[in-house]
């Protein structure tokens, strides 16, 4: 994984070549992902889904982050990062049952790395229940749902904890149920500009309106 062949470029998006994954994180070249949110409704309630990233993972181990998402290999086109939802998730979509949300470039910074993306987001409207879900364990060690209007919430500062239901694979390979609240350093530290986006544009496909409540 870790000598995957990238395609990187420049802060106006513009080609410059290839680099081994391991440079381009190294030396912050930026480089194309693919990240795909889940939303459903049950009984006309918004849910957003998160994956709980496995700790078998090089980066931001048993952290809650993306449905589903990864890096775009040099010779991938963007439509092949659904590869990411059917590896990560265990789940067959068509590319063409994404509804996009543009390309969103943004940075994330820690020690020994310097991850530059500019990530191609899409939304699935999800009608599979969690049953469904079969994971990659050296992926994703769980799936959880929020509701969206706290998801919301909780980004703009407005709540400080956010409940999550779904489940965890333990190292037996059995499903734990997961209902807990949790907090910003349960997330991987994606900055506030790249939440901003995806909570305005999952709102303006599914024409949820923000609701005005009492803060917790």
């Amino acid at each position: 994984m870790h000598n995957e062949i990238l395609t990187i470029f420049d802060e106006a998006g513009n080609r410059t070549g290839t680099a081994p994954r391991e440079e381009v994180h190294r030396l912050g070249h930026w480089h194309e992902t693919f990240h795909c949110w889940f939303i459903s409704k049950d009984q006309e309630v918004p849910y957003i889904y998160l994956q709980l990233r496995s700790e078998q993972k090089q980066d931001y181990t048993g952290l809650l982050d993306i449905t589903a998402a990864g890096h775009l290999l040099a010779n991938e086109t963007v439509e092949d990062g659904i590869r990411e939802v059917q590896e990560e998730l265990g789940l067959d979509l068509s590319f063409k049952d994404l509804i996009p949300l543009g390309t969103i470039p943004y940075s994330m910074k820690k020690e020994n790395l310097i991850d530059n993306e500019r990530a191609h987001v899409f939304v699935y409207n999800n009608p599979n229940r969690l049953e469904d879900f079969k994971l990659q364990k050296e992926e994703v060690a769980g799936i959880v749902k929020a509701k969206f209007s706290d998801f919301r919430r909780f980004w703009q500062g407005k709540i400080h904890r956010l409940q999550v239901n779904g489940f965890q694979i333990d190292p037996h390979g059995h499903r734990i149920t997961i209902e807990q609240d949790v907090n910003k350093n349960h997330f991987v530290p994606h900055d506030m500009g790249y939440y901003t986006s995806i909570i305005e544009g999952i709102e303006s496909i599914f024409l949820i309106s923000p609701v005005v409540t009492e803060d917790k």
